[in-house]
């Protein structure tokens, strides 16, 4: 593959995720205002590990992980694309972003459509993956 089309690919991924990010919040904001309308399998934020958490804390608390996640992932894009930060800092910001994304989707599991669970996961995974333990891609890869 090109470098081309790996940065296109590396930087569409990222994009997407964060704005998946942006979504999720778009869908609590949607529960919280249309209580009883079909929201296609989401739930209002209910955490597992803080069950005792007000329904408007807990919202509060998932949307400042997706805000969290949403601004990591897209700066990601950024860094790597070379537009706004240094172009170096893409990867220690797709990690965190996916740290944080994951532990995020782990306090509040059962409360997303199990399709957008399963997909967000999937990727948090392959940028750690990828970023952690294969170092893909190399920065040879760029000619750096």
């Amino acid at each position: 593959m090109s470098e081309q089309i790996i940065r296109a690919i590396i930087s569409g991924v990222l994009f997407l995720h964060g704005l998946g990010h942006g979504g999720a919040i778009g869908a609590l904001l949607w529960v919280d205002a249309r209580p009883g309308t079909n929201t296609g399998g989401w739930l209002a934020a209910r955490s597992w590990l803080f069950p005792s958490l007000s329904a408007r804390d807990s919202k509060t608390l998932a949307i400042s992980f997706w805000i969290v996640s949403l601004t990591g992932f897209l700066a990601a894009v950024l860094s790597f694309l070379g537009i706004l930060l240094p172009e170096d800092f893409w990867r220690q910001l797709s990690i965190g972003s996916a740290i944080i994304s994951t532990i995020g989707i782990a306090l509040f599991l059962g409360t997303w459509p199990t399709f957008n669970t399963l997909a967000a996961l999937g990727v948090n995974m392959f940028v750690l993956i990828t970023q952690l333990w294969l170092d893909w891609p190399s920065e040879q890869m760029f000619g750096k």
